[in-house]
């Protein structure tokens, strides 16, 4: 297979709202272009039915990644670069089950009572889908990352504090650790990307396996 190299002949395309992840990326070197998935997230985990936690924020991932290769790949659309698609998702994995955003308040405290004072493995999914000057898929890679989360002990009105502040409706285990809930982690065991939404290691490792170098996406001014 013949390797593409510069970035200005490749589109990076990040299919998701995540601020963290973009930030991530372009801290890397990268200046993606955002396309929000339109995937309903309960109604595709409902549909699998009972899978393990992994098998969970993989298959969102491929189906974010999917949704927004496919509105790339129409005719007519204006970016007709190769385009590298990708999708991510994260779940906490506590005791086998999968925590993805909260539902209300209530769900916070709830949450934060089971996780006080124990480690869980927060999972984020990975999708890369490689898609070709025409639109037509040239490869898929997904792979999912885990980092261990070693939770500290906040007091119930650090907790109310941080409910009203809104930051963990947002995110996967109702917490963030380069937000404000940062302080209330002891610890990680493994790559601190995987927890804020993007393990930069992996996804190197899966951009290469479509034959592109990871240095040929860097942005220069």
């Amino acid at each position: 297979m013949a390797r593409f190299a510069p970035s200005s002949l490749i589109t990076f395309v990040l299919a998701s709202a995540s601020p963290a992840r973009r930030r991530l990326l372009e801290s890397a070197g990268l200046s993606p272009m955002v396309h929000v998935s339109q995937v309903d997230e309960d109604l595709l985990a409902g549909s699998l039915g009972a899978v393990s936690p992994r098998e969970l924020c993989r298959a969102l991932a491929l189906a974010k990644a999917r949704d927004v290769a496919a509105s790339l790949g129409q005719p007519g659309h204006p970016d007709r670069l190769r385009c590298l698609v990708l999708g991510c998702d994260s779940v906490l994995d506590l005791d086998g089950v999968a925590l993805g955003k909260p539902r209300d308040s209530e769900d916070v405290r709830q949450r934060w009572a089971l996780m006080s004072g124990r480690s869980g493995l927060l999972l984020t999914g990975h999708a890369l889908v490689d898609l070709d000057p025409d639109g037509s898929v040239r490869a898929e890679v997904s792979e999912v990352a885990a980092t261990v989360v070693r939770f500290g002990r906040p007091s119930r009105a650090e907790i109310d504090a941080y409910i009203s502040d809104g930051e963990p409706f947002h995110v996967a285990g109702a917490f963030t650790i380069d937000g404000r809930a940062g302080a209330f982690v002891e610890g990680i065991d493994g790559d601190h990307g995987t927890v804020i939404g993007v393990s930069l290691p992996l996804v190197r490792r899966m951009v290469n396996k479509v034959d592109v170098t990871w240095t040929d996406l860097w942005t220069h001014p």
